[in-house]
């Protein structure tokens, strides 16, 4: 379950008429601390922003799955977007096992230095033309 404070900072982002990803964004940086002050591990920082988005798509997000992204991925994306709708809670044996999983993890993929490379390497996935719009949006 999310912090109230993210959630009524993505209530604000949504009344302001930001993006879903926008939006989604105040998962990732809840997840960052979480990792950092030592609620659970993860191996990389994509891990760790994949299960922010996965959080986010639970809490109401219109948040859709990657363009590039597998059918299982999809299927997945889905049914997390479905689950936001019908509240369906996830068994206490699983969230548990899950939690238990991630607990054993190194707490760096929230290191600044794997952020960063993670941010370096996504942006390097796009073409340069995406990048300067990207750059361009954010400067104006």
């Amino acid at each position: 379950m999310p912090d109230k404070k993210t959630l009524r900072r993505v209530a604000e982002d949504k009344r302001k008429g930001k993006s879903p990803s926008a939006q989604a964004g105040e998962f990732v940086r809840e997840e960052i601390a979480h990792v950092r002050e030592g609620k659970h591990g993860a191996r990389s920082a994509k891990q760790v922003i994949a299960i922010a988005l996965s959080k986010a798509r639970r809490a109401g997000i219109d948040l859709p799955p990657p363009d590039n992204a597998s059918p299982s991925l999809k299927k997945q994306a889905a049914r997390e977007t479905a689950s936001a709708h019908d509240h369906h809670a996830v068994s206490p044996a699983r969230a548990r096992a899950a939690h238990e999983a991630l607990e054993h993890e190194g707490h760096a993929a929230a290191s600044h230095l794997a952020l960063s490379r993670h941010a370096h390497a996504a942006a390097k996935a796009h073409p340069a033309a995406t990048r300067k719009r990207s750059a361009k949006k954010v400067a104006a």
